[in-house]
């Protein structure tokens, strides 16, 4: 497995120059917008009451922003990953084709869960992040979640990961871990699990597999403009009802 903190230069290799036409910093979500492609990644949970350059970042490089993957500061580190995986998209289609499309009857954003579920008795289960309405799994399956900031009675703490990952059968992993900086340490914990990265902040790249990804479970963005809209006015799992489909890839 290749050193986990690599990660951050693999995914700013990716990047070619091009202009940033918009950002958007959302309840939930910040996109990032270029001529050829969206890319998305979960806002912080931080709240700030202003952003000092705010006004300034549509017309800049996706290079510069994508840098910012690399920064302490949370919503600088965001931008960077919506930036990054708007560089991703725009080459995607032909992941995007070998991966399975994903429908779900119940919640759309649960879809992900659905597909793996006939794997899953018996296994030993941990999940990074605390997912809409994910209690229907735990209470038929031997399932953990770890949550940074926990908002479950039942939900551990993200430093209980040095005692869960390492005896997990299954990890489905956050890909918010990246620009937060948890993913090298939480890969290396989830090295004898199958790991699923996932989450709309999943960049769209095969070599995740190097780092012991084992299936990519990210979103295809299928009406931009739809997907526009919901960020901008506060939306969460609304995007799967408005353009954003989750597509599972295995490695």
């Amino acid at each position: 497995m290749h050193n986990p903190r690599e990660i951050y230069d693999l995914l700013l290799d990716q990047v070619m120059p091009t202009y940033v036409e918009e950002i958007l910093i959302g309840l939930t979500w910040t996109l990032c917008r270029t001529k050829d492609a969206t890319g998305l990644a979960m806002s912080p949970a931080v709240f700030s009451r202003t952003l000092g350059w705010a006004g300034s970042l549509a017309g800049r490089s996706t290079v510069d922003l994508a840098y910012w993957i690399r920064s302490w500061n949370p919503h600088e580190a965001v931008i960077g990953m919506a930036a990054i995986n708007a560089a991703i998209n725009a080459d995607a289609e032909s992941l995007y084709a070998q991966a399975q499309r994903l429908e779900c009857k119940n919640t759309a954003n649960l879809a992900v869960f659905e597909h793996f579920l006939p794997r899953l008795k018996d296994q030993k289960i941990v999940v990074v992040g605390r997912y809409p309405n994910l209690n229907r799994y735990c209470e038929i399956l031997d399932m953990t979640v770890l949550e940074r900031q926990p908002t479950d009675i039942n939900d551990y703490p993200d430093t209980a990961c040095e005692f869960l990952l390492p005896e997990a059968d299954w990890v489905f992993l956050t890909a918010t871990s990246i620009p937060n900086k948890t993913f090298p340490r939480l890969i290396e914990l989830s090295q004898n699990a199958q790991v699923v990265l996932m989450g709309p902040t999943v960049p769209w790249l095969p070599e995740l597999a190097d780092f012991g990804v084992d299936y990519l479970a990210g979103v295809k963005i299928e009406n931009p403009t739809l997907v526009r809209q919901t960020v901008a006015e506060g939306g969460g799992v609304r995007i799967f009802e408005k353009g954003a489909t989750y597509h599972v890839l295995e490695l």
